[in-house]
C-alpha cells in the first residue's frame, strides 16, 4: 500500500470495528493479571491475533510479539505493557476486575488494546515496510520486563520504537509530548542501622540507632539537594521507618526504606556512590554502623528528538489541535530500557473525560475514557505512515 494511505486505512478499520475493540479492552480490564502471571492475557491476545491471520511469537513465560509486513528489513516497533497492579478496583463498572485485589488501575489494558487494534488494522493492509508490535509482560516490577524482552531478542532488527501511556490529567483527544526526559529514574534504597542497644536513661553508653535514623531522615535528603544540581529533579523520600519495641529501650537495629528519583541520566548513573558518601558522613558521628541495599530500578525515558518530532506530525495529521506539552513525570517506566538501544518516544494519551476532577494512575477509582482507545489506534497508524514516508525519501 502507498504510505500516504496507511493512516486513513487504520482509521477506517477502527471506525468499522470500534465496538469489538472496546469489548477487547473490557475483557482485559475485567481479567487483570499481575506481572509475569499474564497467562490468560497472553492466550487472549494470541487468539485475537491468530483470528486476524497473524502469527504471534510467544516470549518465554508470558507476553508476545507479532510481525507484520515484509520479513526482511529494519522494523518500526510499538510496545504495550500487559500486566496489572495489586490494587483493589473501586470503579463499580459493570466490567470491573473479577480478580480480587488486582486491577488495571495503571491503564495497561488501554495500552494493550491500542496496540492490538493497530496490529489487527495493519493485518488488512499490504505493508511495504516491516512493523513489530510487542506485548510486554511485567512492566510494574522493579527493573521491568523490558529487560527480558531485549534479552529474548524482541528488539532484533528494530530501528525505532513508540509507546503511549494513558494520562488521566490530559483530556481525551489530546496527546502529550515531550522531547528528552518524560519520566524519571526510580530506585529503591534500604538502609539498616545497627548499634549495641541500651537503656534510654544511659544513651551515652551506647550508640543510639533511632537518633541515627532521625538524622538520616532529615539530613540525607537535604544534603542531596546541596550536592546535586536541582535542575535534575533529584528527590529522596522515605516511606518506611521501623525500629524498636519499647519506649525505654534503645534498639539494636533500625530500618529505613525509600525511593530515590532523578530526571537526569548522568545523575542516575553516579548517585549511588554519592549517596554512600553522604550516609557515611551522617552516621559516623552517632557511633552506629549501617548496611545499604541500593536497588536499581529504571533510567528515565529519554524521548529522541527526531522521534518526538515525527510523533507530533503524526498526531497533528489526525487533529491539528491534539498536541499538548506533557510535563515530566517523577514516576518510573521501563520503556526507558528500549531507548537505551534504539531511538523512539513515549506519548501521553489523554484519558480524562473533562467531567469531574481528574483521577490518578495507580488508584482503584481510575476510570479511563474509552474514547482514548480510538485516539491511540489512529495515532499509531499515523506514526506508521509518517515513519515510512520519511524512510522512503
Amino acid at each position: 500500500m502507498d504510505n500516504a494511505g496507511i493512516g486513513a486505512a487504520v482509521e477506517a478499520w477502527f471506525e468499522q470495528n470500534q465496538d469489538s475493540v472496546v469489548q477487547w479492552r473490557r475483557h482485559l480490564h475485567s481479567h487483570p493479571e499481575l506481572s509475569n502471571e499474564e497467562v490468560e492475557t497472553t492466550e487472549y491476545l494470541v487468539g485475537i491475533l491468530e483470528d486476524h491471520g497473524l502469527h504471534p511469537v510467544r516470549f518465554p513465560g508470558t507476553g508476545l510479539y507479532v510481525d507484520l509486513g515484509p520479513a526482511e528489513g529494519k522494523r518500526l516497533a510499538f510496545r504495550a505493557d500487559i500486566d496489572a497492579l495489586r490494587v483493589p478496583e473501586q470503579t463499580g463498572l459493570p466490567f470491573a476486575s473479577a480478580n480480587p485485589g488486582v486491577s488495571h488501575s495503571c491503564g495497561h489494558d488501554v495500552h494493550t488494546t491500542v496496540a492490538l487494534g493497530l496490529a489487527c488494522a495493519l493485518s488488512t493492509i499490504d505493508l511495504d515496510y516491516p512493523v513489530r508490535i510487542i506485548f510486554q509482560p511485567a512492566e510494574e516490577v522493579m527493573g521491568g520486563g523490558a529487560l527480558d524482552v531485549v534479552k529474548w531478542g524482541g528488539l532484533e532488527d528494530v530501528a525505532a520504537i513508540y509507546a503511549v501511556h494513558a494520562e488521566p490529567h490530559i483530556r481525551v483527544g489530546e496527546v502529550g509530548v515531550r522531547a528528552g526526559a518524560i519520566t524519571s529514574a526510580s530506585d529503591v534504597i534500604r538502609i539498616e542501622i545497627q548499634g549495641p542497644g541500651g537503656h534510654t536513661s544511659r544513651p551515652q553508653l551506647t550508640a543510639d540507632v533511632v537518633y541515627a535514623m532521625g538524622a538520616l531522615i532529615t539530613q540525607l535528603p537535604a544534603l542531596l539537594s546541596r550536592r546535586v544540581d536541582p535542575r535534575t529533579g533529584t528527590v529522596l523520600v522515605f516511606g518506611h521507618v521501623q525500629s524498636g519495641d519499647a519506649a525505654n529501650a534503645i534498639p539494636k537495629v533500625g530500618l529505613l526504606e525509600g525511593t530515590l528519583r532523578t530526571a537526569d541520566i548522568t545523575t542516575w548513573r553516579e548517585i549511588e556512590d554519592l549517596l554512600t558518601d553522604l550516609i557515611d558522613l551522617v552516621v559516623a558521628p552517632t557511633g552506629c554502623t549501617y548496611h545499604l541495599d541500593y536497588i536499581r530500578g529504571v533510567p528515565p525515558v529519554l524521548n529522541d528528538d527526531a522521534a518526538t518530532a515525527l510523533a507530533i506530525r503524526a498526531a497533528r495529521a489526525i487533529d491539528p489541535h491534539s498536541v499538548v506539552s506533557a510535563p515530566q513525570s517523577s514516576g518510573g517506566e521501563d520503556f526507558s530500557w528500549y531507548l537505551e538501544h534504539v531511538p523512539g518516544a513515549m506519548m501521553r494519551l489523554g484519558a480524562w473525560s473533562g467531567q469531574g476532577d481528574p483521577q490518578d494512575l495507580h488508584q482503584g477509582n481510575l476510570n479511563v475514557d474509552e474514547r482514548a482507545i480510538g485516539v491511540g489506534v489512529k495515532l499509531f497508524g499515523s506514526i506508521v505512515e509518517h515513519y515510512f514516508r520519511v524512510a522512503a525519501e
